[in-house]
């Protein structure tokens, strides 16, 4: 079993790669867990090491290097994570950069694995981004994508293009739309989410943290644990349980930043809940204010992914984990 993750010097890439690592991935017909013999991960930059396994390479470069791109693809690949992306604030702020890497990056690496001697699963990540305006609350499963940012409209497309190279049988596509993932570790990124995180993970460590939207926000949540097995069993899921529609919009929690805040003191105290400081930001509300706060997922339950049951649960997995 060869495995790839793009983006896989990052947060959820590295989580995702020591858990296949150590357990093995789906990606056949029948489900079944194989063992894997090599796991290439692809990012521009690995800044830390990932754990020591014969089994794993690193690769450095662009998505549209194609060099790379042939060496992280070689004479065959079982499974794909597609991880890599330019995320929400960042694409919206630079519209080339998000069209060259989330579009132009997805086509040219879903164009190479059509190429393949083999038709590999294709697990990509999708987001909460891909709706806005006017829709039902809680979104339900059949509502049609409404993006209302670049970000959306790249991971939309990349929902229809991978969903179409399912249909011509090019690939074996299972595409996760994800929730907003809470908490992650590290400094903030250019997320227009990234203070979902921030509110947490920096008053734990001592830190001021700004949250920058209304403390009656609604958020849908998810922690990295429940991502890292949900992208696990997309990859696991039998195709013939996925029928023609690809998209899998995951099941999260909807909480938001007050409610947040006092699950922080309950785990931490008030001296830390209070580090959080309320200044709202109009760029970074324009963004969040377009994605729902709630979404039936009634397919992804029906096929057994799982939520996280409240935010306090997400906050101690946070601290056992990454404390």
């Amino acid at each position: 079993m060869r495995v790839l993750i793009t983006g896989g010097a990052g947060f959820l890439g590295q989580k995702l790669a020591h858990a296949i690592l150590a357990g093995g991935v789906g990606g056949k017909s029948d489900g079944q867990i194989s063992k894997v013999d090599e796991l290439v991960l692809w990012d521009q930059v690995f800044a830390n090491s990932t754990a020591a396994d014969s089994r794993s390479v690193n690769l450095t470069g662009d998505l549209l290097d194609g060099d790379v791109l042939r060496k992280a693809l070689g004479d065959g690949v079982d499974v794909v994570f597609h991880l890599a992306a330019v995320v929400s604030a960042q694409a919206e702020a630079d519209f080339d950069l998000g069209m060259r890497v989330n579009l132009d990056g997805t086509r040219t690496l879903l164009e190479a694995c059509r190429n393949l001697p083999t038709c590999p699963v294709f697990v990509t990540t999708s987001s909460v981004a891909a709706f806005g305006g006017a829709v039902s609350n809680p979104v339900p499963d059949h509502q049609a994508p409404t993006p209302r940012s670049t970000y959306g409209t790249t991971k939309v497309i990349g929902e229809l293009l991978a969903g179409d190279y399912s249909r011509k049988g090019f690939i074996d596509g299972r595409i996760v739309r994800l929730p907003t993932i809470t908490v992650r570790p590290g400094k903030p990124n250019k997320a227009a989410s990234s203070f979902a995180s921030s509110i947490i993970r920096e008053p734990l460590s001592g830190q001021a943290a700004v949250c920058p939207v209304a403390p009656d926000t609604p958020l849908w949540l998810m922690s990295p644990r429940r991502a890292i097995d949900a992208l696990a069993m997309a990859a696991q899921l039998p195709a013939d349980c996925l029928g023609d529609d690809r998209v899998i919009t995951l099941p999260g929690l909807t909480a938001t930043p007050k409610e947040v805040v006092l699950a922080l003191e309950r785990a931490a105290g008030q001296a830390v809940a209070e580090r959080v400081e309320w200044r709202r930001d109009p760029a970074i509300e324009a963004i969040v204010a377009t994605w729902p706060g709630a979404f039936e997922a009634k397919r992804a339950r029906d096929l057994g992914f799982i939520a996280d049951q409240h935010v306090d649960e997400i906050i101690r997995a946070y601290m056992e984990d990454e404390m």
